[in-house]
Formats: C-alpha cells, structure tokens, sequence
C-alpha cells in the first residue's frame, strides 16, 4: 500500500520540467517569451513553405520576368496576388522569403552541428589527456581564433569555387557553406569544453568511474560530457546565430547561394543593385527577417546563458 502511494504521488516527467527552475525563469521573462514566440513563427512558417508559400521559387514554370519588380500591396503599383512584391527575376517575395529562411536555418543548424562535434571532441582529448597533446591542439585552435570566420571562408570558397567551376560550386554550394563555416569556428566549444573537462576530471566520481574500470571514453562520453552541456548550450545558441550571418555575408559576397538557390543573404544581395532604383523591397524585408531572426535568438542565448549561470541566475 505504501509503495503504490510513493509511485502515485511522484511527479511526472512533463510536470518535473513544468516546475523546473528553466521553465519558471523563462514564464518570468517577458522578452525570452517573446523571442521564444517569433522564432517558432519563423522556423514553423519556414519548415511549412511547401505547403504555405504561393508560388515555388525553385520552379522555373511559377517564375514570369514580366511580373519583376511590383511593389509589396501597400505600395501604389502592387499587384494583388504578390503580398511582398516580387524581385528582379519576378519571383513572389513573400514565398522566396520562406524558402530563403529555411534554407539559412538550415545551413546555421548544420554548421553548428559541425562546429560542436568537432569542438567538443577535441575539448575532451584535450582535457582529458593533457600533456602534449593538450598543448598541439590548443595551439591549433590559437592559430585558427587568429583568423576571422569570414576570412577563412572566402579564401576556402573562392579557391573552391576556381577549381570546381561555377556550376559544380553552385550545385553543392550549401554543402560547402556548411563545412566551411562549421570548421573554422570549432576553436569556441574545443576551449570551453576542455576548461570544464579540466574542472570535472578531478572529482571524485571520475575517480570512482576510474577504479570501477571504465575506459577513457566512456568516462569522457558517458560522465564528464553531460555535466559539460550547460555551456554547450549556450555557445551553440550564439553560434547559430553568427553561423546565419555568416552565410548572409558571403552569400552577399557572391561566395555563398546562388540565385537560383534563395537563402537571405543571397535575396539580399540579389536587391541590392535595385535599391537605389526604386525597388527597396527586394534588399529590404529580406534584410528586416535576418535581422529579426538573428536578434531572437541571440536575446534567447541571452537568457539561456543568464538562467544556465548559477553566478548570474537568482531565481
């Protein structure tokens, strides 16, 4: 009787995480609430363009040259079935727009996927085993914060892009996009993690997973790397954030999607030859979406960062 009261009268999981400090922290703030709430509008309408967008930007047959540049509808001149204009190429913006923004999505998540695998793999051999090793990739990883992501990303898919043609580069473009940006910003988890491998190894649970006989990596996998997550986080937060903009800047650069393949750097500069036109739509609203999406989620790294704290977080 005693045993099927305690099993009754203990919490379930969904309501362990409802009266979690993270979830109680995040109802009492107003401006994690409200990016929480823009950036699940923008992804789900993003992952959903198939099924919202009007027209298929990657359809030639849904594409007029002829409907190019009309205004969005509040503007004198706007044609009724194209709520945010059209570009240069007559493409409806609203529904380049989504496909564009998953498409960035996309590339950031991919990317700091990229980022953290690498990242996290060598902070933990790093901090685990120490010594020269500890030294050789922390020096590399000194070398690689030496040079800016942007930097490395152009010289990496200019020289790509000369060697494999224009066409092949264009086609696999995103694929590039996402190594590239993924391995020149692993340095940031490698020193995070290893800073708080070298915290955790000298606990005593290491030590007792050491005399139980566990091996290095089921020690660094299955022990030190769950209590290294709360900085992973927030770093990879930050990081999808710098990862989007990264592929903005050279997607404007012209290093990044082509045209035929809309991301929101690509949209941009794609109007941005037609801004001073007349035309400032095309350059503009695309603009404003990258702006809003970037700035949503670094407010929720903000608060991740803030809530994950113990020296920040007061309840």
């Amino acid at each position: 009787m005693s045993s099927l009261t305690t099993n009754t009268s203990r919490p379930s999981r969904v309501a362990r995480i409802l009266n979690s400090n993270i979830v109680y922290s995040f109802r009492r703030n107003p401006v994690a609430v409200v990016s929480m709430v823009v950036f699940l509008i923008i992804a789900v309408a993003s992952v959903l363009a198939p099924l919202i967008a009007p027209f298929d930007p990657y359809d030639p047959a849904s594409i007029d040259i002829m409907n190019s540049e009309y205004p969005p509808v509040w503007v004198d001149g706007a044609e009724a079935g194209f709520v945010l204009g059209t570009d240069d190429q007559g493409r409806d913006l609203w529904s380049t727009i989504l496909y564009g923004t998953r498409l960035s999505l996309i590339i950031g998540l991919c990317a700091v996927a990229v980022q953290a695998f690498l990242g996290i793999t060598i902070g933990l051999l790093a901090g685990y085993i120490g010594g020269r090793l500890d030294s050789l990739l922390m020096r590399f990883a000194d070398i690689q914060l030496s040079f800016s992501t942007l930097m490395v990303a152009i010289i990496f898919l200019a020289i790509t892009q000369a060697m494999f043609g224009s066409d092949t580069f264009n086609q696999y473009a995103i694929y590039f996009l996402i190594a590239v940006i993924g391995i020149a910003e692993w340095p940031q988890y490698a020193r995070t993690v290893r800073a708080t491998v070298l915290a955790e190894k000298k606990k005593e649970y290491v030590d007792s997973a050491r005399v139980l006989g566990f091996g290095p990596i089921r020690i660094m996998v299955r022990h030190i790397l769950p209590n290294s997550l709360s900085p992973i986080f927030v770093i990879s937060t930050v990081q999808v954030a710098n990862a989007i903009i990264s592929e903005a800047s050279l997607s404007f650069l012209g290093l990044g999607m082509p045209p035929s393949q809309p991301s929101l750097g690509s949209l941009i500069s794609s109007g941005f030859d037609y801004i001073f036109s007349g035309s400032w739509w095309i350059t503009t609203i695309p603009g404003v979406v990258l702006v809003v999406l970037v700035l949503v989620i670094n407010l929720l790294g903000d608060w991740m960062r803030d809530v994950l704290n113990p020296k920040l977080y007061k309840g």
